[in-house]
């Protein structure tokens, strides 16, 4: 049999401002999918913590050890409204927020180089995926310069090693209520199961990337 084609599937943990990160519950439903489209597909989650320095290493360890064709990776955009799928990461780091543990970026910028690195045009298949599974969705050109930008700078960089995923993604979900699960009558606002929908069209579409190559 050949080799299943592997994603490795991220979120985040709480930070300040956001004791409850939807992105965990995400990533621990999406991960457990069991599709005839995914029967040949390993899937494999991870939480980060909202550190520099957590991202660093773990992100490291993960790909080293999963091995994964494709990134698809979660973050909590708590003053948006819908999903955003980001199309690039801006080379810039906020020194004025602190991560979970308390600590700052020491410098404004995440490395020497470019001002922003794109994600590629699988973005688009993204938001076409996202936007037929009837959630709100829309691309975004600024991942803000918190630990999701750090995270998708990260994430691209790995794209360009010779042994690193094809594709990778971020995408940004807004705030949801710990309890919304299913829609209820009159309630306005995404749901987890909206967001569980949305994920695994965005996920069926990074496969079909990852295996184009």
């Amino acid at each position: 049999m050949s080799e299943p084609l592997r994603v490795l599937i991220t979120g985040f943990g709480p930070f300040p401002g956001a004791p409850w990160n939807p992105t965990q519950a995400l990533v621990q439903r999406l991960v457990k999918l069991r599709r005839p489209a995914f029967s040949d597909v390993a899937l494999t989650g991870h939480i980060f913590p909202v550190t520099y320095g957590g991202v660093d290493w773990q992100l490291a360890e993960q790909l080293a050890v999963v091995k994964p064709h494709a990134l698809l990776m979660f973050g909590l955009a708590g003053r948006t409204k819908h999903v955003r799928i980001e199309t690039r990461a801006r080379n810039t780091i906020s020194t004025r927020w602190p991560a979970a543990d308390g600590s700052y970026a020491a410098a404004n910028v995440i490395a020497a180089a470019r001002d922003a690195l794109p994600f590629g045009p699988h973005t688009t298949a993204l938001l076409r995926r996202a936007c037929g599974s009837g959630i709100d969705a829309r691309l975004s050109r600024n991942a803000g310069s918190y630990l999701c930008n750090y995270l998708s700078w990260r994430g691209i960089e790995a794209t360009q090693q010779p042994e690193g995923p094809r594709v990778a993604s971020f995408i940004h979900v807004p705030l949801i209520p710990r309890s919304s699960i299913h829609r209820r009558k009159g309630a306005r606002g995404i749901v987890l199961e909206e967001l569980v929908d949305a994920g695994e069209a965005m996920l069926m579409a990074m496969v079909k990337a990852a295996r184009r190559g």
